[in-house]
């Protein structure tokens, strides 16, 4: 991996700034794990809404859980009211709605309800020059713009040209003056 700001090559991708100018490379390492793709992040003071049928579950989980306290609350009355049809009418009914209820609500929410949207981690592709434009109103981008080059006119050097080689009629030439210098 390079840093984009001074191209330092850098050793493992392990390391959060570049080791010659300081440049956080966090981001760079994200961009680079997710395809180029940059990440975006929900606000921290959004609300989190619950989907339909996560709140059908809790409901019915809710239903059963409740029963599990009015049922026998209103047994104990039904038995202390001697003769009290009533009571006992409406225990047995709070235990049919509560016992019965509350599983079929949450089946009901689990198999019929929508369920939340699948998470967005990741927006959609977007080129590294447009970043600038993306970014809010008065936050500074997180990368810099590439540098301006045109992408003919500089290759990599090739070692071999940095000292020219002789021509093959300099070293004829050379022979020659050899020649002449032994025949003196």
């Amino acid at each position: 991996m390079f840093c984009p700001q001074c191209g330092q090559q850098q050793v493992t991708t392990v390391i959060r700034f570049c080791s010659r100018c300081g440049f956080p490379l966090d981001g760079v390492i994200q961009l680079l794990n997710s395809g180029g793709i940059i990440p975006v992040y929900r606000d921290s003071n959004e609300p989190v809404k619950i989907s339909p049928r996560r709140k059908g579950v809790k409901q019915g989980g809710l239903l059963l859980l409740s029963g599990a306290l009015i049922v026998p609350i209103l047994a104990m009355f039904a038995s202390f009211a001697h003769g009290s049809t009533f009571l006992e009418i409406l225990a047995a009914l709070a235990a049919i709605i509560c016992f019965v209820g509350g599983p079929l609500r949450m089946l009901y929410a689990a198999v019929f309800e929508e369920g939340a949207p699948p998470r967005q981690i990741y927006g959609p592709p977007v080129q590294m020059h447009a970043q600038q434009h993306l970014a809010p109103h008065g936050q500074a981008p997180a990368l810099p713009p590439p540098p301006a080059r045109q992408h003919g006119s500089w290759r990599r050097p090739n070692t071999a040209e940095l000292a020219n080689p002789p021509s093959v009629t300099e070293n004829t030439t050379r022979l020659l003056e050899k020649e002449d210098r032994t025949e003196r």
